[in-house]
């Protein structure tokens, strides 16, 4: 079973909603990439939640 997975998200700077690809695993991850539509960095974090599911977050970076 493959742990990544194509998420939409909504970038936090010009809010428009893209298809990001992130890769899950046991450990809770950090990483930037810029948005396609504006170029800002948005800081993603990466998780499983409570129940095992993916989480991902997406926010301004350094906020």
């Amino acid at each position: 079973m493959s742990n990544i997975a194509e998420v939409q998200i909504q970038c936090p700077y010009c809010g428009e909603e893209t298809a990001v690809q992130v890769e899950f695993t046991d450990t809770p991850s950090d990483y930037v990439e810029d948005c396609t539509v504006c170029c800002r960095p948005i800081q993603f974090h990466v998780a499983r939640d409570e129940d095992g599911q993916p989480s991902v977050t997406a926010t301004r970076e350094q906020e």
